[in-house]
């Protein structure tokens, strides 16, 4: 079969290479699943240069989000077993995680379904507790895990206010369903928001970004607000001023979403049934910008990383791209 494989840690368009390689074989509790769909993550970039908190053994295959068929047939959402990633015509997965793909959504969209949709649920209600009526913010609200927090946070009755870089993603966050969109590069976001919530604030903040976009959360965070860290796109991790957390009496959080996995699995799927009846109500949809041939999945990931991609880039097996 054929696999992009990392040999040694780079820029994902250096260092993935297409290979000839053999199948992966299933371990313990394990299945082979033949790849439908590969939802590509900014994981996947930290991975190929070494800076994600997981750094399988050179060399590996990454994509940390598929939809797969199973040897009988069922299509399903897994997360590959690492060191045999997405971006490969089959990979190995954990039995016991996998999980049916929703009959709403074709294979490109339920591969992007996973991991995003699950950091928004966990980040916004089981850790901020986001409330009908409350204002959230969200930053880089075009992009593919802060898509799917503005469409959550509409699905639960918030007013949502999208934090974008450039005119082509704030048309995008409008579409999304964002009541207010502010352009980073032409507002100021801490007077926008203070402006749109009568100098209130934000209460829930939803951060995958990090760095500046944290410094400005927490000066338009509301009193008894709720700023959630799911991320560091932005390459800096900022230093917070706790006594600024405590004269304000705001919160911040974290959230690894990876983890529940490993603590409460039986959450991940109560998770997966709720955004499963969102998606057949049509109140989520993953938003695919491109979806892309396998022989191109390299220099898709690149995109990625380079934070120039709006929504999801999705590959697909060679001949399913029209």
């Amino acid at each position: 079969m054929q696999a992009w494989r990392v040999h040694r840690n780079g820029e994902p368009g250096e260092v993935m290479r297409l290979e000839e390689v053999e199948r992966p074989t299933p371990g313990p509790g394990q299945v082979l699943l033949k790849v439908r769909a590969t939802n590509i993550n900014f994981p996947d970039a930290l991975l190929c240069r070494g800076q994600y908190q997981v750094r399988p053994p050179l060399p590996f295959t990454p994509g940390v989000e598929i939809c797969g068929e199973t040897e009988d047939g069922r299509r399903v959402i897994a997360t590959p077993a690492l060191p045999y990633g997405g971006f490969a015509e089959y990979v190995v997965a954990d039995e016991a995680a996998l999980l049916p793909a929703p009959d709403a959504l074709d294979d490109a969209e339920a591969a992007a379904l996973h991991i995003g949709y699950q950091t928004g649920v966990f980040g916004l209600h089981r850790r901020a507790a986001l409330q009908e009526g409350e204002t959230l913010l969200v930053h880089a609200a075009a992009g593919g895990v802060g898509s799917a927090a503005v469409q959550l946070g509409k699905a639960a009755g918030a007013r949502v206010i999208g934090v974008v870089g450039g005119a082509g993603k704030a048309a995008v966050a409008r579409e999304l369903g964002c009541d207010l969109v502010i352009d980073r590069h032409e507002d100021d976001i801490v007077a926008a928001v203070k402006d749109a919530t009568g100098g209130r604030g934000a209460d829930v903040v939803f951060d995958p970004v990090g760095g500046d976009a944290y410094t400005k959360s927490a000066k338009c965070v509301a009193f008894e607000g709720r700023i959630v860290i799911v991320g560091f796109a932005g390459g800096d991790i900022p230093a917070p001023a706790l006594n600024h957390a405590l004269v304000k009496n705001y919160s911040i959080m974290g959230l690894h979403w990876g983890l529940y996995n490993q603590k409460d699995p039986a959450a991940v799927l109560r998770c997966h049934e709720t955004l499963t009846a969102y998606a057949a109500k049509g109140l989520i949809k993953p938003l695919i910008s491109d979806r892309v041939a396998f022989g191109d999945a390299a220099a898709a990931v690149q995109r990625v990383a380079d934070g120039t991609t709006t929504g999801r880039l999705v590959v697909l097996p060679e001949g399913a791209v029209r």
